[in-house]
């Protein structure tokens, strides 16, 4: 069963003879080549293109080695192009190429010339696509499935289908597999064979063991506030390293960079300005995290969170750490403020919505402390509490909206509810 992936597909439409170069990023295995190769060609052929007038290029293949060669590639390309019509082009793993920004730069002069590309995660960057194009980039980025994609794929209700979820994620090639064992292992050697070859390859790092004990302490610690002078001490302590402050931040932003961890920093609601440090780093896939650790850390609170976070990333919010400052009187009289935390602050445009991850909140003195810093917000945006238990939405006189996981990730318009 294919997987339509609509959202993204409705991404590359809208970006279509923008005069741009559309890149399609992601962390590896996220369908990104699949996305391109088959269901947005799929459309162009619906739409009447000729096949003819798709031009696909996998440069990882070893059947087009020769066309990794910038003049060979453009030779080839400049070849096909017979008539007027629009040409689309595309090109997978693009960082395969040699001098791919100059045959990129030069396809952007075809004025027939729609251009697409994907490439590996840790070898082409957003951030090289803002650097070299200069506006002449358009990105385009993936996510691995999200539960709703997921169940799509998912052959059982939507209780089994997040019992797997939440322990193996969504990476696309993990909804066909039929066996734990099989989703173990691919998990467990992706995560070594390919992603962190690709960090270590790509930026020469030589303290291999140094990073994969940072992995492990930010899987270990999801959703939990740190930063590195935080990360450092437990390496000095629990590990008995003497990493220093530079490189644990070199290594941070290398694992942002390879889209594997994303982080989520804290924000002043009242103040309406960010806070330095402490922050949250988040799995852009669970399963992989889960994998880090072997499956021992399991723990449904911490990444039913992660999920959400993901979710809304997925949607298209910008995800902050919410916080909010109460002040008081002590029963002795004495005043007092203290900070509360919102799980997340998701703004897109004018729109924003405070969420709070609960997983369950099965007494009354729960409920009041899981609504305390939301009641604390003085503006008119609305107030979400997710939670795991199975409940109707509801509604409650400070006008917080109650909602069940399963609605939350389902329904796309649940922000709404």
């Amino acid at each position: 069963m294919e997987i339509k992936r609509d959202k993204y597909l409705n991404d590359l439409i809208n970006r279509m003879h923008n005069g741009m170069i559309k890149v399609v990023t992601g962390i590896r295995r996220c369908g990104k080549s699949y996305l391109l190769f088959n269901i947005f060609k799929n459309y162009l052929l619906g739409q009447g293109v000729p096949a003819s007038h798709i031009i696909m290029i996998e440069l990882d293949q070893r059947k087009n080695k020769k066309y990794r060669d910038p003049d060979a590639i453009l030779e080839y390309i400049e070849s096909l192009l017979t008539d007027d019509r629009k040409y689309y082009i595309m090109l997978d793993e693009v960082q395969m190429l040699q001098e791919f920004e100059e045959v990129l730069n030069s396809l952007l002069h075809i004025n027939n010339a729609d251009i697409y590309v994907t490439g590996s995660n840790s070898k082409f960057l957003s951030k090289d696509v803002i650097t070299e194009f200069r506006g002449r980039g358009d990105e385009i980025h993936i996510y691995p499935l999200t539960f709703k994609e997921f169940m799509e794929a998912y052959d059982g209700d939507m209780y089994h289908g997040w019992a797997d979820y939440i322990i193996y994620g969504g990476l696309p090639l993990i909804a066909t597999m039929k066996t734990e064992e099989q989703k173990i292992n691919y998990l467990t050697t992706l995560f070594q064979e390919t992603y962190l070859k690709d960090i270590i390859e790509r930026h020469h790092i030589e303290k291999t063991q140094e990073l994969e004990d940072l992995i492990n302490i930010l899987a270990s610690a999801i959703g939990s506030l740190t930063n590195p002078p935080k990360i450092e001490a437990t390496f000095q302590s629990v590990i008995q390293s003497t990493i220093s402050l530079n490189t644990i931040r070199q290594y941070l932003e290398h694992l942002e960079d390879a889209f594997i961890i994303n982080k989520a920093n804290r924000y002043n609601v009242k103040g309406r300005k960010y806070i330095g440090t402490p922050l949250k780093y988040y799995f852009e896939d669970v399963g992989l995290r889960n994998a880090r650790l072997g499956f021992r850390q399991i723990e449904e609170t911490h990444l039913m969170e992660n999920i959400i976070y993901n979710e809304l990333r997925s949607r298209g919010y910008s995800v902050d750490v919410g916080v909010v400052e109460k002040r008081g009187k002590s029963e002795a009289g004495k005043e007092y403020k203290k900070q509360l935390e919102i799980d997340f602050v998701a703004n897109f445009g004018s729109k924003r919505y405070y969420i709070q991850s609960a997983f369950s909140m099965p007494t009354e003195e729960k409920r009041i402390q899981e609504k305390a810093s939301l009641v604390n917000v003085n503006d008119s945006f609305k107030k979400i509490i997710v939670v795991k238990d199975v409940v109707g939405i509801t509604r409650d006189e400070d006008g917080i909206t109650t909602m069940n996981i399963y609605d939350f990730l389902l329904k796309e318009n649940s922000l709404e509810l």
